[in-house]
């Protein structure tokens, strides 16, 4: 059985357990927190979507999707009533619905392309998708348009940066590379010097208003660069296997953690006074 342990990050920045959420029947592959820290949405490995409590941990809903879909990525709208999610089993669908799983507005059809990460920028204006591995689709509800940004390579995740301004994504060329998403642009920043080809890395923004990137690695290492400098400031270590996920606390920019293979999580402080230096 697939099971979550969710810690309690304290105002010392201890960390305590808290809840121990379990019902999933197969590995968790994907996780997104409500904007109002409140719940947890999660997608288990060919499993349906789960809605926890944060408060209490327990489950509050089954999305299903109906026709035996197998959701693969979810994403929250700004006001936490709503979200979107992308699946690509038995059909391509993107579908945004209630908390109570009733569906509210879908995308499909043959020309659908396979949705593999979904992301909503913090305003609610444009939900942004990883569509057959190597095009990033941004749709504008207001504007009521969308367009594509092309890439080279095959695209294993997304993430937006606080402002909902800028997005990065993890390449399998062992590079990252960042877009804004409001200004065309033919040529992204780019980050390199983490090793990734065989696996799904997720990479992150983080620090004071989002001005660091952060990234797991094939290597067991986590990278850290500035913003629109290519090679990384800081290199981290004590993982012993792939690290596949780092998150920036965005509460807390002084602390960042890491999941890897090795069956840990670790938790990392900046140095308040040099937000570059780090320690577990």
């Amino acid at each position: 059985m697939g099971g979550m342990t969710l810690q309690l990050v304290n105002k010392d920045d201890s960390i305590s357990l808290k809840h121990v959420l379990e019902g999933h029947m197969k590995p968790i592959s994907f996780l997104a927190w409500s904007p109002n820290d409140r719940m947890l949405l999660t997608c288990g490995n060919v499993e349906a979507l789960k809605l926890w409590d944060v408060c209490d941990g327990t489950c509050k809903f089954t999305f299903t999707g109906g026709a035996n879909r197998i959701i693969s990525s979810c994403a929250w709208f700004p006001e936490s009533e709503k979200i979107v999610c992308g699946s690509w089993e038995p059909d391509n669908r993107i579908f945004a619905c209630d908390l109570e799983g009733n569906e509210l507005e879908v995308w499909e059809g043959e020309r659908m392309p396979k949705v593999t990460d979904l992301a909503v920028t913090p305003d609610g204006r444009c939900l942004i998708s990883i569509c057959s591995n190597k095009e990033i689709l941004i749709r504008d509800f207001h504007r009521g348009n969308e367009w594509k940004i092309h890439e080279e390579h095959s695209i294993t995740s997304l993430s937006l940066s606080s402002d909902g301004q800028f997005l990065i994504v993890n390449l399998n060329s062992e590079e990252i590379h960042l877009w804004s998403i409001n200004v065309s642009s033919s040529l992204p920043d780019k980050f390199r010097g983490h090793k990734q080809g065989k696996y799904v890395i997720r990479s992150c923004f983080g620090g004071s208003n989002s001005l660091f990137v952060a990234s797991g690695s094939e290597d067991s290492q986590i990278y850290i660069w500035q913003r629109h400098r290519e090679t990384p400031i800081k290199i981290l270590t004590g993982h012993s296997m792939t690290v596949n996920c780092v998150s920036w606390n965005p509460a807390k920019p002084h602390m960042l953690a890491s999941a890897s293979d090795d069956r840990t999580v670790r938790i990392w402080m900046a140095n308040v006074n040099n937000n570059t230096k780090f320690h577990m």
